[in-house]
């Protein structure tokens, strides 16, 4: 996997709190050639700065893109809520050569609170 620097952000790990259980996700946005997209995808991982997880479409760093996260049902009282969370891209990671697209790490606008019941 290759990466590539961020501007003046800080890239996410996993040795920072946060989550990798899979979130169904739907990503939307502008692409790299400049048409509308929508996109479902899996979360690889969150935290209240932001999230990481692969698309196909192309995106550029600073591009803003809108995730709509299907939360578990264990979470909601057996109820299907979404949560919606907007940010910009911070570090694109490019796959193996014979895999189509790419990781993206997106730092969301606003901290929000993820937090594990203890």
């Amino acid at each position: 996997m290759q990466k590539y620097p961020v501007d003046e952000t800080t890239p996410l790990t996993s040795a920072e709190r946060g989550f990798t259980f899979p979130l169904p996700t739907q990503v939307e946005g502008v692409n790299a050639r400049g048409q509308d997209f929508s996109e479902g995808t899996i979360l690889t991982f969150i935290n209240h700065q932001g999230s990481s997880f692969y698309l196909k479409n192309p995106v550029h760093i600073g591009t803003r893109l809108r995730l709509v996260v299907d939360l578990p049902e264990k979470l909601s009282d057996d109820k299907n809520l979404k949560l919606v969370l907007k940010g910009k891209v911070g570090l694109i990671e490019a796959l193996r050569e014979h895999s189509p697209g790419q990781r993206v790490t997106v730092h969301f606008d606003s901290k929000y609170i993820i937090k594990p019941d203890d």
